[in-house]
């Protein structure tokens, strides 16, 4: 991805189409989805696609191939992330997830809560310092913009760690722990994503807006208890169906091409039902996948078994490697970045105290209450694969209309770049140094 971003970005020429060209129109008050302008008698439809900023008007025109490289960020929520969510939660290891349930559900809620924040006052404190030393303005950059910068770097996404687990046969419990809180933590920090961005104190965007606040909480409740709900409820329409199959009131079992589209149909429904109905559709299938892997699986004919989960590990696999090309294609194709050295340096320090201020005081509080505790080279191994991935690059991407907004998503893309070649690459050195045990 790197690579043909690197070619598509210096190998391509600059078209000379006027496609940046500012024309004002007075007379309109708000945006139209349609507009249709008469030029010379000859009428033409222009459609809404998305808010420019002012500033980036001159970045919007000239190499129409960069242009053709951008990503909707719609196709990552809708087409790319769904595979890669449901199969986490269709392929969970039951008894060993179960077992952990209380220490994931802990880390995954508690601990991103925790990571949001402590990375959002870190970021603060750096943004302030770099308005005390003329980088930015003050109105360009406000707490709440950091609470979502926080939000969306509290994603882990170890995939690089978890398949060096999965191939090196690392202790179960462990793989459980970190697999647990990266599927739970991913539709956490999505949700709370859209709370914050939704939070808006009327008068000063600096200050804190109690009513606002306890809306933004009620509302990130609301949408994950609705989610949670609307997915396991397809899920149980699907265990129902499969348990007529086995016990003879259809006939469908005989035909399992049938039943593997079935199947696929209803977890895909559970998605778009929710984004429908302005929930959130990554929670609903991942609980839909998690509750048909425990309902629906075992009544399905063997042909059914094999297909589904064939089909589900090669869409994960297919989904998640377009995704990281993708991002290596955006660090050149991307046409809006903003480097700034000391904002960068900043989003590594917060991510990796975040990342010890949730790891190990939870892990501590646990321990307390756990038969079998989390020893301390589990702890340093869980802090050290805490990489970033698919879903902070995706939640970053989705807007990028503003300046504090550009600046997230080229920090994020490096973030994402030097945890996953970093830590993804020493995982398998770590383990050794850390003494631990291969099954």
């Amino acid at each position: 991805g790197l690579i043909m971003g690197l070619i598509i970005r210096y190998a391509t020429k600059v078209s000379d189409v006027e496609s940046g060209t500012v024309y004002e129109c007075e007379k309109l008050k708000t945006g139209p989805s349609t507009l249709l302008i008469n030029i010379t008698n000859q009428v033409y439809e222009y459609q809404y696609k998305r808010e420019i900023s002012h500033h980036n008007v001159n970045g919007h025109q000239g190499n129409a191939m960069l242009q053709k490289m951008t990503f909707d960020p719609s196709i990552f929520f809708n087409i790319l992330l769904p595979p890669i969510i449901f199969h986490a939660g269709y392929s969970l290891k039951k008894r060993h997830f179960f077992r952990n349930l209380g220490s994931i559900l802990t880390y995954a809620f508690l601990g991103t809560a925790i990571s949001c924040i402590v990375i959002g006052l870190i970021m603060y404190g750096f943004v302030k310092a770099m308005v005390h030393i003329g980088q930015l303005k003050g109105w360009e950059f406000h707490f709440t913009d950091c609470l979502f910068f926080g939000s969306l770097m509290s994603a882990t996404d170890p995939v690089t760690v978890l398949a060096i687990f999965h191939e090196l046969h690392v202790d179960t419990d462990l793989y459980t722990l970190l697999f647990g809180e990266s599927v739970l933590n991913d539709a956490v920090a999505i949700v709370l994503t859209y709370s914050i961005s939704i939070y808006s104190p009327k008068e000063n965007p600096n200050a804190f807006d109690a009513a606002a606040f306890f809306q933004s909480v009620g509302n990130f409740l609301g949408i994950f208890a609705g989610s949670f709900a609307m997915g396991s409820s397809y899920a149980v329409v699907t265990a129902l169906i499969s348990f007529m199959h086995l016990t003879k009131f259809t006939k469908l079992c005989e035909f399992p091409m049938l039943e593997t589209g079935l199947f696929f149909l209803l977890s895909w429904s559970a998605f778009l039902s929710a984004e429908a109905a302005g929930l959130t559709g990554i929670v609903a299938v991942l609980f839909c996948g998690v509750t048909q892997a425990h309902y629906t699986y075992n009544n399905l004919s063997a042909d059914s078994k094999m297909r589904t989960k064939q089909l589900f590990e090669f869409m994960n696999f297919l989904a998640e490697n377009v995704i990281f090309c993708y991002m290596g294609l955006a660090l050149f194709t991307f046409q809006n970045h903003i480097f700034n050295p000391l904002f960068i340096f900043g989003a590594f320090v917060a991510v990796f105290v975040a990342r010890a201020c949730n790891i190990y005081p939870l892990s501590f509080l646990l321990n307390l209450g756990r038969k079998q505790k989390i020893p301390r080279n589990f702890q340093h191994m869980m802090m050290f694969s805490g990489l970033r991935g698919a879903i902070a690059f995706a939640l970053a991407i989705r807007d990028t209309g503003s300046q504090s907004k550009q600046m997230m998503f080229t920090t994020a893309l490096l973030v994402v770049f030097f945890t996953v070649w970093v830590f993804g690459g020493g995982t398998t050195p770590m383990l050794t140094w850390l003494q631990i045990r291969l099954v």
